[in-house]
C-alpha cells in the first residue's frame, strides 16, 4: 500500500510528532489514536501477514491516518525521558494528549481539505480522544471507543507514578494473554514478529538489561485516576455519535464500564455498544481482529453491526 508520512514541528511544550497516512484522495477520513504502551506502526499499522487495521480502512474506502503520541514510536521523546524517572511527574497525560490530537486534525484538515473526521480510540487513547472531541465537536464525525477506559470506584487514591516506565517483551506478553480463559487456544498471533519491532520502535532498547522500551508514564496515571473515580474528560459534554467496541474477555472495559461510558454521554446523538466474542483487550493483535475490524469498519459506515 501507498503510504505517506509526515512530521509536525517540535514546539516548547511538545516533542515534535510523527504521522502517517494511507491516502484515499477525497474519502471520508479516519484517524487512530494508539494507546498506553505501544505506537501506531504496533498496532492499527501492523501486517499480521493478510494486511493491516489501515489497509482494512483504505479497503472500505476510507483515508487512512495514524500518528505517535509524544515519546512513542517515531515521534520525538521528552527531555525529561534522558533524566532519571522520579524527578518529574508522569509525562503525556490526556490534556497534553488531546493538544496532540488536535494538532494532528489540523495538519489533516490542511491534507485534504475535509472538515471532520472520525477516530478511532484504543485503550488509554479514549481518554484524549474524547477529550479533544468534546474541545473541537466541528471537527469530528463520530468516535468510536475501542477497548476504552471508564471511571470506576476504586478504594483510596491512586499511587504516585514517576516520569515514564520502561516495558520489556515478557510483560507485554504476560498482559496480552493474562484475559484469555484457562484452557482456550492462544489467540495472540505473530508475537515472534512484533516483539523484535516493538523493541526496535525505541532506539535505545537494546542497551537495556532486560531489553526494554521507555515509555511516559502519563498514560498509566491517567488509567490509575479513572479506575479511583477521576476520569480525564467530560462523557456529558460529547456531542458526536459513539461507539464502544470490545472483546467479551476484555478486564479492562467489563459490561459496567462500557454502561458507564454510554449511559453518561448523554448529549451523544447516537450511542452504541458492540462486545465481540472471544477477544481480549488486545484484539487487534489476535485472531478475532477481523471480526474487530469488521464491527469498527460498518459502524464508521452508519451501519449496525
Amino acid at each position: 500500500m501507498i503510504q505517506q508520512t509526515f512530521r509536525i514541528p517540535a514546539t516548547a511544550a511538545c516533542p515534535s510528532l510523527f504521522v502517517r497516512r494511507q491516502p484515499k484522495p477525497g474519502a471520508p477520513v479516519v484517524l487512530y489514536v494508539h494507546g498506553a504502551t505501544f505506537p501506531s506502526a504496533l498496532s492499527v499499522g501492523f501486517d499480521f501477514g493478510d494486511g493491516s487495521w489501515l489497509d482494512d480502512w483504505n479497503a472500505r474506502g476510507f483515508d487512512a491516518w495514524a500518528f505517535d503520541f509524544a515519546g512513542f514510536g517515531e515521534s520525538g521523546r521528552y527531555p525529561e525521558m534522558a533524566e532519571p524517572a522520579d524527578r518529574h511527574p508522569p509525562l503525556g497525560r490526556t490534556a497534553h494528549a488531546a493538544v496532540q490530537i488536535a494538532s494532528v486534525l489540523a495538519l489533516i484538515r490542511r491534507e485534504t481539505g475535509r472538515q471532520r473526521v472520525s477516530l478511532v480510540a484504543h485503550s488509554w487513547g479514549s481518554m484524549p480522544a474524547g477529550l479533544a472531541t468534546t474541545a473541537e465537536p466541528h471537527a469530528v464525525d463520530q468516535l468510536v471507543l475501542f477497548a476504552p477506559i471508564a471511571r470506576r470506584d476504586g478504594e483510596g487514591g491512586p499511587a504516585t507514578l514517576p516520569a515514564w516506565g520502561e516495558v520489556g517483551n515478557e510483560a507485554q506478553h504476560a498482559r496480552f494473554v493474562e484475559d484469555v480463559p484457562a484452557g482456550h487456544p492462544p489467540v495472540l498471533v505473530a508475537f515472534d514478529r512484533w516483539a523484535p519491532a516493538y523493541l526496535a520502535s525505541d532506539p535505545d532498547a537494546a542497551t537495556r538489561t532486560p531489553p526494554a522500551v521507555r515509555i511516559p508514564n502519563g498514560p498509566r496515571a491517567d488509567n490509575v485516576a479513572a479506575w479511583h473515580g477521576r476520569l480525564a474528560w467530560e462523557l456529558a459534554r460529547l456531542a458526536r455519535p459513539v461507539a464502544v467496541v470490545r472483546g467479551a474477555w476484555d478486564s479492562l472495559c467489563r459490561d459496567h464500564d462500557a454502561a458507564m461510558i454510554l449511559d453518561a454521554a448523554t448529549a451523544a446523538p447516537f450511542r452504541r455498544d458492540i462486545k465481540l466474542e472471544a477477544g481480549t483487550h488486545l484484539m487487534h493483535l489476535e485472531t478475532g481482529r477481523r471480526a474487530l475490524y469488521e464491527a469498527v469498519g460498518r459502524s464508521l459506515e452508519g451501519e449496525a453491526p
